[in-house]
């Protein structure tokens, strides 16, 4: 097994309020935020992790969330000052934050740049205000443009926009209404994808009447040729890139590789060439237990299994429209390829996988969760 690339995310659990499709880690501020002791935590928390780098470059770093817009640019600053004292950056290194429209301004958006962040996300998730209002966002159509435009003006030439559809009495025309107004305001990437409703969410305990299936397959459909008509291309199930401008933080996610997550509920992965081992573990998902961790911030850990291997690999690299590389398998699971090659053979003879490569062909782009059924 050879090392992945190595990138880095941190986790800032705090949102103004939380929303109702939301199954991430976040919590509802109530005070002003303890900027100073989860600077100081996460820097602790870092260096604790620092023996899994193993001498290996950080590739990326992403800032998520939560709302990591609602800390401050000199909390940035300092922290990734800090950080690079820690870690060694990759000289093209890319640093996204993850920005609400409702929880930023001007000079923030300056004092992120100033602070080394380079690219943003943006959850627009809708430019309609109904929608927004359904989806319990705080911003307005009106504030998700302004902030777009500010950030632009700010330095910001690369960024992405996340939109949802499939949304409670969304219509066709509306979500493509809203890619419109989303490409008109120049962005390097659109995430777009499909709400879902997921356990342990508002939506889940009182679920919204969605687009039926038929409806959610024609807004697919039109919306991606509608992005390939616009220069987008569709590198993974949700995303779609300018030329070249594909997220690095995420493709490597989806191409097997390492990440060091820190901050409260943070997750990582981290292989070791020498022993073929693979490790996740994770992190105190309360901010309060996490600022006072006992003994350590990790809370959690396994192995992945030898047998669950082969699954983990294909569930990330077959996202990507272009696949992988055949020998990425072994270099980073340290398998055999030889041991999954009949099924990948049954797939070719169906139509759904390439000869050569470890991708799913246009057809069996549209089979993907049931494709991979065949390796649990």
């Amino acid at each position: 097994m050879t090392l992945p690339p190595l990138s880095l995310y941190i986790h800032i659990p705090w949102c103004v309020r939380k929303c109702p499709y939301c199954d991430f880690n976040s919590h509802e501020r109530h005070e002003d935020l303890p900027e100073k002791a989860y600077l100081a935590a996460l820097l602790q928390d870092l260096k604790l992790d620092l023996p899994f780098t193993q001498g290996r470059t950080i590739k990326t770093i992403f800032i998520g969330g939560g709302t990591p817009s609602l800390m401050s640019g000199e909390f940035y600053q300092q922290l990734l000052a800090k950080l690079e004292d820690l870690l060694t950056f990759d000289k093209e290194i890319e640093i996204t934050l993850e920005a609400n429209p409702g929880t930023t301004e001007a000079t923030r958006f300056e004092a992120y740049f100033q602070a080394g962040i380079n690219r943003l996300s943006l959850g627009v998730q809708s430019f309609n205000d109904a929608h927004l209002k359904g989806l319990g966002r705080i911003h307005s159509a009106a504030q998700a443009e302004r902030a777009v435009r500010e950030a632009q003006a700010a330095g910001f030439s690369n960024f992405n926009i996340d939109l949802m559809h499939g949304l409670p009495d969304q219509s066709a025309a509306q979500a493509l209404e809203d890619l419109e107004l989303a490409v008109a305001l120049g962005p390097t990437h659109l995430s777009w994808y499909q709400l879902t409703i997921e356990p342990n969410t508002a939506f889940y305990s009182s679920p919204p009447v969605l687009p039926v299936e038929d409806e959610l397959w024609a807004i697919q459909q039109q919306g991606a040729e509608y992005l390939a008509g616009q220069g987008y291309l569709q590198y993974e199930v949700s995303a779609f890139s300018r030329s070249g401008l594909q997220a690095k933080h995420n493709k490597n996610y989806w191409r097997f590789g390492d990440y060091i997550g820190i901050g409260a509920g943070a997750h990582s992965k981290v292989s070791f060439g020498d022993s073929g081992r693979i490790l996740r573990y994770r992190k105190s998902r309360l901010p309060k237990d996490y600022l006072t961790p006992r003994p350590s911030f990790r809370v959690g850990e396994e192995d992945i299994s030898i047998n669950d291997l082969p699954f983990e690999f294909l569930m990330n690299v077959l996202r990507l429209r272009d696949g992988v590389e055949a020998t990425l398998y072994e270099g980073t699971t340290g398998l055999l390829l030889s041991d999954i090659e009949p099924k990948f053979e049954v797939l070719r003879r169906e139509g759904l996988m390439h000869p050569t490569r470890i991708q799913l062909t246009e057809h069996g782009f549209g089979f993907l969760n049931s494709i991979l059924e065949r390796f649990v």
